[in-house]
């Protein structure tokens, strides 16, 4: 049974608010973002559409289904935390970790076939909001990762959050976060 520390409470703001100010703001960040891709998009169809039929749809699917993963066990881990299963979060924690390393490792080697081919920052329009796009995101899933590993180092041995159950919902909420953000670039990117 949960203790009243880590029950979710009626009305209650997963994490730190001050948190969801940022995310707010990363948000609009990125929407500024995607609408100036569209801009660009609109202007050069030919060219975006060719380019983008160069990048590897396996590798960029790939990646949505290590984050898509990578954020369930993160959900699940946070719902571990609250009902007491702290040793559940802990190693769901890991999990998400592991996952999250992968898609760094996953657009490591895409960006390396990329460059080898000769397809640069410098290329075009398309890949220029390709590698810059990316690679904020990529920033991003880093910041992350450092977030989820110190919120299982701050989980006491039985997997009690230390700090309180807000640490592990603002990690939760921050890596929900990355997880959006790839799918609207792996749509606009590699889909569209």
């Amino acid at each position: 049974m949960a203790t009243g520390a880590t029950r979710k409470a009626p009305g209650h703001v997963p994490g730190e608010e001050g948190l969801w100010v940022f995310i707010g703001g990363d948000l609009v960040v990125f929407a500024v973002f995607f609408i100036t891709f569209a801009v660009y998009r609109q202007q050069e169809t030919a060219l975006f559409e060719a380019s983008s039929a160069l990048l590897d749809k396996r590798l960029g699917l790939l990646n949505t289904l290590l984050m898509l993963t990578s954020s369930w066990f993160v959900a699940q881990a946070v719902a571990a935390a609250r009902s007491g299963s702290g040793g559940q979060a802990r190693r769901l924690l890991i999990g998400a970790i592991m996952l999250g390393t992968g898609f760094v490792v996953v657009k490591g080697f895409e960006y390396s076939a990329k460059i080898a081919a000769g397809i640069t920052l410098n290329t075009n329009t398309f890949f220029i909001n390709y590698y810059m796009f990316t690679a904020i995101h990529l920033v991003h899933v880093i910041i992350g990762l450092g977030v989820l590993i110190y919120t299982f180092r701050q989980l006491e041995p039985d997997g009690s959050p230390s700090g309180g159950i807000a640490l592990i919902e603002g990690g939760g909420a921050f890596w929900h976060l990355v997880d959006l953000l790839w799918l609207a670039l792996f749509a606009l990117l590699y889909l569209l």
